[in-house]
């Protein structure tokens, strides 16, 4: 169970990263919902919270800015 929930909250990081009109806002939007996301997540595993973060807040953030406006459409 706890892979599917690791595997369901990458998922949504990277289908979230895209929100914004250009790569800064992309980036911190990104950034933003990955350190939610990893500190919810390893707290949810039984791991360090602000490492989740830390880590989750980079994924989200390199996602974010590596992503086009068009990549994702959530429309």
């Amino acid at each position: 169970m706890k892979p599917l929930l690791a595997g369901a909250a990458a998922a949504s990081l990277l289908f979230l990263a895209a929100c914004g009109s250009n790569p800064t806002d992309r980036a911190l939007s990104g950034g933003a919902i990955g350190a939610g996301a990893g500190a919810a997540g390893a707290a949810v595993l039984g791991g360090s919270v602000v490492g989740g973060a830390v880590l989750g807040g980079a994924a989200g953030a390199a996602t974010g800015a590596l992503t086009d406006e068009d990549d994702i459409n959530l429309d």
